[in-house]
């Protein structure tokens, strides 16, 4: 019987083999892992990209159609400076989704330089709380500040450190139910610092979400009502603006429905304690012979008062409900030809609201119009299947959606 001494696999070989072969696995899943990786950055960048359009359309609707209105109104109309107002404080609004934009962008490649001195911590939380106020007095909420009775003296730039604690205040705001109270307190601890905490009573954020809560374009998941929105590059830049004041911030939550607490760590200089509108009444002009009784449903108030003018001034009979389960009660009452509908609304989403009234028998049945700042082929399609009529991205022109109106409505109303 012929020698197989020559044809066995030496002890060596196989040694190598088995570790090539285990070098392949760990190589194979290296690379699953950087695509898996790769995915889930052209997830992000697109859910952003669609977010941002989203919130860049929710304040340019009600800028757009005020901006129609002015062209219309004479100048001594009484709802001037009300349109005036609205204009203001949507323009602000969306100023700071941009500058928060390029200021993450500005924080992240290091161009952002900071005008130092010394400042009192109380001047900073005072200027935070007058950019906040407005937030806060929309939901009815309140902030209680508690600073130490001594001066508390910090090396910054006024204008950033302002920045930081009107973003934590405007977020905790944005994350609390209206009637709530948001506090800020301030204490010193052994390692020089001083310890400002921003807190609130809202939806509180989960375990996992926390570690990477300060991370650019991270947010907790979306839902439909954007009580909840922005383009999540606001934690971010407020991390990257502490640090460069030498500091650092975190998070805690106990969880989902439980509130959140940030908190920002500066240093001190020095020891603690060294010194260092009127609303104009409104006129309903003649109602023509030819016109739409219009229920509006729209959760935003701006954009749901500057349509209710802009239709009412056209000669719209108009009634407006803020969120779903409102809407859709005063739609069942077929007291409507037309039905302006949002989305993303509080209590019951749009679609659900223009299902249920499709199904509920309602006569005359409404021409149902979606108004919204989501805008794809998949939420297009959602709102056909829901039974909505037609569909209008925002921001819409006036005259676009008389067109609408005044096709849908051929017969004559009279009240």
């Amino acid at each position: 019987m012929p020698e197989l001494k020559n044809h066995l696999i030496p002890d060596e070989l196989v040694r190598k083999l088995l570790e090539a072969n285990e070098n392949l696995v760990v190589t194979s899943l290296r690379a699953q892992e950087l695509q898996d990786q790769a995915e889930a950055a052209v997830r992000r960048q697109t859910e952003f990209l669609s977010m941002l359009a989203h919130e860049l359309r929710n304040p340019l609707a009600p800028i757009s159609l005020a901006a129609d209105m002015l062209e219309k109104i004479s100048p001594a109309h009484p709802q001037l400076p009300r349109i005036q107002q609205i204009i203001s404080r949507q323009v602000v609004h969306m100023k700071r989704l941009l500058d928060d934009l390029l200021d993450a962008s500005r924080v992240s490649s290091g161009k952002i330089t900071l005008k130092k001195s010394p400042l009192l911590l109380a001047d900073v939380v005072h200027s935070a709380a007058e950019i906040s106020q407005p937030v806060l007095d929309s939901h009815q909420q309140q902030l209680v500040v508690d600073l130490p009775p001594q001066p508390v003296v910090i090396d910054g730039d006024a204008i950033r450190l302002s920045q930081v604690f009107s973003n934590l205040l405007i977020n905790a705001s944005k994350y609390s139910p209206p009637g709530k109270s948001i506090s800020l307190s301030a204490c010193y601890n052994a390692d020089g610092q001083v310890a400002v905490a921003i807190k609130d009573q809202g939806v509180g954020i989960e375990p996992e979400v926390q570690s990477y809560i300060f991370d650019l374009f991270t947010q907790a998941p979306r839902t439909l009502d954007r009580s909840e929105g922005g383009l999540g590059i606001g934690l971010s830049m407020v991390r990257g603006l502490v640090e460069l004041h030498g500091g650092s911030v975190r998070v805690h939550s106990d969880g989902l429905g439980q509130g959140s607490e940030f908190t920002v760590l500066l240093p001190l200089v020095g020891k603690p304690g060294a010194p260092p509108a009127h609303r104009a009444a409104s006129t309903a002009p003649a109602v023509p012979a030819r016109s739409c009784r219009i229920l509006i449903i729209e959760d935003n108030v701006d954009a749901n008062e500057t349509l209710n003018f802009c239709l009412t001034f056209e000669g719209h009979p108009v009634a407006s409900a803020f969120d779903g389960p409102a809407g859709l009660d005063m739609a069942k009452t077929g007291n409507f030809d037309v039905v302006l509908c949002d989305i993303g609304l509080p209590g019951m989403d749009g679609y659900e609201v223009i299902r249920q009234l499709k199904a509920s028998g309602v006569q005359p049945v409404p021409y149902c119009i979606a108004m919204t700042g989501y805008d794809s082929p998949d939420h297009r399609a959602h709102a056909r299947l829901a039974g909505f009529d037609s569909y209008l991205a925002k921001p819409v022109a006036l005259e676009t959606l008389q067109n609408i109106v005044s096709t849908t409505c051929p017969v004559a109303f009279s009240e």
